[in-house]
């Protein structure tokens, strides 16, 4: 069966895998130059179901638990496996009990506790709650690698494609083209998050942390070459333009209030995107005619995407294995 996948983000790039280990002839359609180009690239790369049950429905941490393996099997060594540390202001302590009553998979830490896992951190929290199953990746090499290993795998890229393809040359067509299908799919809007990588050698994580806060709540994730990812804002809004400078103060004095030397850090990125998101903020696999959509994977695209591959490998696993089996 010769399948068209629309869309080289993080939904396009882990159905492709998914349907290349089930032997499918895959080819990816992709309108940037490079894979990752959109929302993806922007992404913070959290595997954190636990954590994300704070704000989402059951099947965020039903689908999402095995997300970590599934990455680690695709691209070997990208994953690590550190939890997540969760902390809050002297003022806004009682952030963390609301937090708690909402999650499970957690563990209270205290003062020792925090010190012993982020050394740069003592004294700056009287407690935490660590989410010790979780993990994370870097986004942007994690779908490098993944894209590498479907090259090696004979997989057909096709980049810089703008127009409408050929799609009669196809048995079927996935579609992973998020954002750009709002006001084609029903009820499908934009959620707008803005980041900004910081760059200091002041300060050393380990791990995600994430600072709640009433209002401005940031999640920082370590990348290499003392670089953090900072974010992310979530916005109704189908703008995909730059950072705003609210925004952008808001996430600074957030980012200053974890630790004040990310105050003299360095500005090296700032981004946005929009994500694609259904009203219950759950991604959604559907059939139209030809066409299989995958879409609405709103800030869940990392940890929610293999589960939805999945879905779509079974489905035309299945459609494949029934002409089979009329013949018998």
């Amino acid at each position: 069966m010769r399948i068209l996948v629309k869309g080289a983000g993080v939904a396009g790039l882990t159905v492709a895998w998914q349907l290349y280990r089930h032997g499918f002839d895959v080819t990816i359609r992709e309108r940037a130059e490079k894979a990752g180009a959109g929302a993806s690239g922007f992404a913070g790369g959290m595997l954190a179901p636990w954590c994300e049950r704070e704000s989402a429905e059951e099947p965020v941490l039903t689908l999402g638990r095995l997300a970590a393996d599934w990455w680690e099997a695709a691209v070997p060594g990208h994953v690590h496996r550190r939890g997540t540390l969760v902390v809050a202001g002297g003022r806004d302590a009682g952030e963390l009990d609301r937090f708690a009553g909402r999650t499970s998979g957690w563990e209270w830490l205290d003062d020792a506790g925090i010190s012993a896992l982020e050394p740069d951190l003592a004294g700056r929290f009287r407690k935490a709650l660590f989410f010790r199953q979780e993990a994370h990746l870097d986004p942007r090499k994690a779908l490098s690698a993944l894209t590498a290993g479907l090259e090696e795998g004979r997989m057909r890229f096709l980049f810089g494609q703008v127009g409408e393809p050929n799609e009669d040359r196809y048995d079927r067509v996935i579609d992973c083209t998020g954002a750009s299908r709002i006001g084609h799919m029903p009820e499908l809007r934009g959620v707008r998050g803005e980041m900004f990588y910081l760059e200091t050698g002041e300060i050393k994580l380990s791990r995600p942390v994430r600072l709640l806060h009433p209002r401005h709540p940031i999640y920082i994730v370590p990348r290499e070459k003392n670089r953090f990812m900072v974010g992310a804002t979530m916005i109704e809004s189908e703008d995909a333009g730059p950072i705003t400078a609210r925004s952008l103060m808001e996430l600074l004095n957030a980012a200053y209030a974890l630790h004040p030397a990310f105050g003299e850090a360095r500005l090296a990125e700032t981004g946005a995107g929009v994500r694609p998101a259904f009203p219950d903020n759950l991604p959604r696999v559907t059939e139209d005619g030809n066409t299989i959509h995958v879409n609405g994977l709103y800030r869940h695209g990392f940890l929610l995407a293999p589960a939805m591959a999945g879905e779509v490998a079974r489905r035309l696993v299945a459609q494949q294995q029934q002409p089979e089996r009329r013949a018998s």
